[in-house]
């Protein structure tokens, strides 16, 4: 997908939950996201702009029922805000080149960064490194 940034041209393009997560900073429900359970090698991408997020190398099964990374494909990949939202102090991750809403990170994942990237399948799509098969979250 391109990188639109029409709302409308959005809605469009992007299933309600995936709309609603992008660019409400929305949250799925746990347990139900089509990426949580993959585990093909590749590369994790913005559903939004298609911008590289994540290897498939750095995913693990954290239990917490979302996909859980230890560490973004480069700096740039991620943009990191202050969340104040829910009576939490939490950390939200964005995409670092079109700003749509991915989840938040968290400083108890494994080593050997310590962190946890938790992220919502609905704003991903996976690209397969074998077959080059895309597949939404």
């Amino acid at each position: 997908m391109s990188n639109p940034k029409n709302p409308e041209e959005l809605k469009k393009n992007l299933t309600e939950m995936q709309f609603y997560v992008t660019q409400h900073r929305g949250t799925e429900p746990p347990f139900t996201g089509r990426l949580l359970h993959n585990k093909r090698d590749g590369v994790y991408h913005c559903l939004v702009c298609d911008a590289p997020l994540f290897s498939s190398g750095t995913k693990y099964d954290s239990g917490c029922g979302w996909p859980s990374f230890y560490e973004p494909v480069s700096e740039e990949a991620i943009r990191y805000l202050n969340d104040s939202s829910h009576g939490m102090q939490r950390t939200e991750i964005r995409c670092g080149n079109c700003d749509a809403h991915l989840g938040h990170v968290f400083p108890d994942g494994p080593q050997p960064t310590g962190e946890r990237f938790c992220v919502n399948s609905a704003s991903m799509s996976f690209t397969d490194d074998e077959n080059g098969d895309q597949t939404q979250g």
